[in-house]
C-alpha cells in the first residue's frame, strides 16, 4: 500500500488541496471550554500548556505573542510598519438628545424613564467628542485582554467607572436575545409595541435596509404625544423614547442614524425595565466597538463615546480635561467635565501617550465620589459581559492599580464563550457573587493612595507581551535625543553622507505636520544647515551664541548659521523703516569657505507683528547689524 503523506493522500495519487476539516486537525490548538469555569480567577485557559503554539514576535513588540495573538491585524502593527490611518469618524448623538426632551407636559413618560434607571443618560451625554484623542486611545486597545496597553501597563474601563460616570445600574438581569431579529419579526414588533401599521413598519425597515428604525422617524411619530393623550399612546411613546434614548447612548451603532428594533423587546413590560444591568451591557457593547475599530481598514467608532471620553478625562486630567467648577458629587461624573475638541493632531496625541509617565495618571479618581456612590462589589467580578449577541471578557485582575492595589502579573486572559450559550451565561452572571476576585487574588494595597505600584517583575513581563509604543521612533515629529541618535552617522566627510543625514532629520520634522511649534522647525533647519556645512557644533550654537572678537569682519551670507528665534535681537523701532536685525556671527570653529564671486543677497523676514520686540543693550563688538528694507506695496 502506498505510503500516506501529511495531506491525507497517497504518493501515487494526484495532489489535492486538503479540506477544512483536515487543516483543522493538522493545526494544534488548545481546546477551550466555551462555558466559564466556576472559579473566575483560575480559568483553565489561564494555565499555559507547554505544548501550546508560541507565536513569533512582532516589530516593535510584543516579543511574545502568546497573549496578543491577533496583533498582526492590529492598526498599531500597521502604524509601526509605516502605514497610517486618519482619525476615526465618531458616532456621537449628544446633540440629538436635545431634540426630544421630557418637559412638564410629558411627566408620565418621565416617571417611567426615571424608574428604568436610564434617566441620567438624558442629561450627561457629551455633545462634542475629540477625534484625535479617542482615535489615539483606540490604537492602544487590545481585543484579547480588553484593556488599553499604555507605556507603563494596562488600563481599562471597569464597571466601577460605568457606575460612577453614568449612574446607570450595573447589576440586574443580563441583556440577552435568543437569536438575531429578522426584518419580518422587526415589523411585527413595531406593530405590537409601538402601534404602527404594517405599511409604516415595512416602509421604515425597508428604508433602513435592516431590522432597524431611524432615530428621526421615532421623533417625528412620538415626540408630540403629551399627558393629554390616551393611555395607549403614552405607552407607545414611552417605549419609543426609551428606544431612542438607548440608540443615542448605550448602543449607538455605526449607522449613525438608526437603532436596532431588537432592543424594543426589552421595553415590552415597562415595569421591568429597571431590572436590567444596563451599565454592564453598555460596557460589553463599547468593548466590541473598540475591538472592531482596532482593525486597520475600519474608519468609524461606535458605542457610547461619552463613557469613553469621560473615562479619559478622569484618569488623565492633566493632559486632556477641562473641569466644570459648578459640578457637585451628587450628579454623574460625566457632567464634571466640559467636553472640547483638543487642537492637537492624531500623531501628536500618539506621541504624548508614548511619553506618558505613571505619575501623570489618576488611578483612583472617584475618592470624593464614594460618599454618594461607593465602589460596587460587582466591579471585582471576573467573567464575561453580554449584550445581545455580543460577549466580551472582563478582567479586573489586569488593572488592580485602578482599585488601589499593587499590580501583579495577571493570569492568561480567557476566551469568551459563544453567544448561543446564553442560558449558561445568564446563570453564570446571576451568581456573580461567586465569581469575584478573592482577597488573595487582589493582593496588597498600594503603600500610597494613587501611586500605581506594581511588583518588580511586572514591567519585564509586560514589555515582552505588549506593544507599548505606537508611533515608531523613525517617524516621530520632533528631533529629540532618541530620534537624533537614530540618524545616519555623519563622521564621514563625504557630501552624500551629510546630505542623507540632513534629509532624514528634515523628514522627521515634516512628518509631524503643521501643528508643531515654530521652534521645532527653526531648530531642525538650523541643525540641517550645520550638517550640510560640515560642522557638528553649528546646531548647538544657535541657542547660546558666543561673542566674536572685535576685529571680526562681516561674514558672507553663505557662512551664517540658519536663523532661529533664539538668535533674533529686535531693537525698538524708532522710525517707519524696518527695524534692524541683529544676527550673531558664526562660531569660531566654522571656517568660511573661499568666496567665488559676489555673495547672493540675504533676505531676512521682519519680526512678526504679534511679538513685541525687546529692547536689549546692543553690543556692536559682539554682533553684526544687517539692515533689510521691506518692499512697499503699490497702491491700486
Amino acid at each position: 500500500m502506498p505510503p500516506r503523506t501529511r495531506g491525507g493522500y497517497t504518493s501515487d495519487a494526484p495532489r489535492r488541496r486538503p479540506t477544512g476539516s483536515e487543516r483543522r486537525r493538522r493545526v494544534h490548538l488548545r481546546e477551550v471550554d466555551p462555558v466559564p469555569d466556576p472559579d473566575p480567577v483560575e480559568h483553565p485557559q489561564h494555565d499555559r500548556d507547554e505544548t501550546e503554539e508560541v507565536f513569533e514576535g512582532a516589530p516593535g513588540g510584543p516579543i511574545d505573542r502568546s497573549i496578543l495573538r491577533s496583533f498582526h491585524k492590529h492598526v498599531a502593527a500597521k502604524i509601526w510598519l509605516g502605514e497610517d490611518r486618519a482619525p476615526l469618524k465618531l458616532v456621537n448623538h449628544g446633540a440629538k438628545l436635545q431634540l426630544w426632551e421630557l418637559d412638564m407636559e410629558r411627566s408620565r413618560i418621565y416617571e417611567t424613564v426615571h424608574r428604568s434607571g436610564l434617566a441620567p443618560l438624558t442629561s450627561c451625554s457629551h455633545r462634542v467628542a475629540s477625534r484625535p484623542m479617542l482615535s489615539a486611545f483606540c490604537e492602544r486597545w487590545q481585543p484579547e485582554t480588553t484593556t488599553f496597553h499604555m507605556l507603563f501597563g494596562e488600563m481599562t474601563i471597569t464597571l466601577d467607572d460605568v457606575a460612577s460616570i453614568l449612574h446607570t445600574p450595573v447589576t440586574g438581569s443580563m441583556i440577552s436575545f435568543p437569536q438575531p431579529l429578522r426584518v419580518d419579526d422587526a415589523n411585527a414588533l413595531l406593530v405590537e409595541l409601538l402601534g404602527t401599521t404594517d405599511v409604516e413598519a415595512s416602509r421604515e425597515t425597508e428604508q433602513c435596509r435592516s431590522p432597524s428604525v431611524r432615530l428621526l422617524w421615532l421623533r417625528d411619530h412620538f415626540s408630540t404625544i403629551t399627558d393629554a393623550s390616551s393611555d395607549d399612546d403614552i405607552m407607545f411613546a414611552t417605549r419609543a423614547f426609551l428606544l431612542h434614548l438607548v440608540g443615542c447612548t448605550l448602543f449607538a451603532d455605526k449607522s449613525a442614524t438608526s437603532v436596532a428594533v431588537v432592543y424594543l423587546e426589552l421595553f415590552r413590560d415597562l415595569s421591568m425595565v429597571g431590572s436590567y444591568a444596563w451599565g454592564a451591557a453598555c460596557l460589553a457593547y463599547l468593548y466590541r466597538q473598540l475591538t472592531t475599530a482596532t482593525r486597520f481598514e475600519v474608519r468609524q467608532l461606535g458605542g457610547y463615546l461619552t463613557l469613553l471620553q469621560a473615562w479619559i478625562y478622569e484618569h488623565f486630567p492633566e493632559m486632556f480635561s477641562s473641569p466644570d467648577m459648578s459640578y457637585t458629587e451628587s450628579r454623574p461624573r460625566a457632567l464634571r467635565w466640559r467636553p472640547h475638541v483638543i487642537p492637537d493632531s492624531l500623531q501628536s496625541v500618539r506621541e504624548r501617550l508614548d511619553r506618558l509617565q505613571i505619575s501623570e495618571v489618576c488611578w483612583e479618581p472617584y475618592v470624593d465620589h464614594r460618599a454618594e456612590h461607593p465602589l460596587p462589589d460587582i466591579a471585582w467580578y471576573s467573567g464575561c459581559l453580554k449584550c445581545g449577541q455580543v460577549v466580551e471578557p472582563y478582567h479586573p485582575e489586569r488593572v488592580l492599580r485602578q482599585f488601589g492595589y499593587i499590580q501583579t502579573i495577571p493570569p492568561r486572559p480567557f476566551t469568551p464563550p459563544r453567544p448561543d450559550r446564553s442560558i449558561l451565561l445568564e446563570q453564570y452572571w446571576e451568581r456573580w457573587t461567586d465569581h469575584v476576585l478573592t482577597d488573595q487574588s487582589r493582593g496588597r494595597r498600594c503603600h500610597y493612595s494613587g501611586s500605581g505600584e506594581s511588583v518588580p517583575e511586572y514591567m519585564a513581563w509586560y514589555d515582552r507581551i505588549s506593544h507599548r509604543i505606537v508611533q515608531p521612533p523613525q517617524l516621530r515629529s520632533g528631533f529629540t535625543t532618541d530620534a537624533r541618535s537614530s540618524l545616519p552617522s555623519h563622521a564621514a566627510s563625504t557630501s552624500d553622507t551629510r546630505a542623507a543625514r540632513a534629509l532624514t532629520l528634515l523628514r522627521l520634522v515634516i512628518s509631524g505636520g503643521r501643528e508643531q511649534s515654530v521652534d521645532v522647525f527653526w531648530g531642525a533647519l538650523n541643525e540641517a544647515h550645520g550638517i550640510l556645512a560640515g560642522s557638528d557644533e553649528t546646531s548647538a550654537s544657535h541657542s547660546t551664541p558666543s561673542p566674536a572678537p572685535a576685529s571680526h569682519s562681516t561674514p558672507s551670507p553663505a557662512t551664517l548659521p540658519f536663523f532661529s528665534p533664539a538668535t533674533f535681537v529686535y531693537p525698538p523701532a524708532a522710525s517707519d523703516d524696518p527695524p534692524p536685525l541683529i544676527v550673531p556671527p558664526p562660531p569660531a570653529s566654522v571656517a568660511p569657505p573661499a568666496a567665488s564671486g559676489p555673495p547672493p543677497p540675504l533676505i531676512v523676514p521682519p519680526p512678526p507683528a504679534s511679538v513685541a520686540p525687546p529692547a536689549p543693550a546692543l553690543d556692536s563688538t559682539a554682533s553684526t547689524t544687517v539692515y533689510v528694507r521691506a518692499k512697499r506695496k503699490k497702491k491700486t
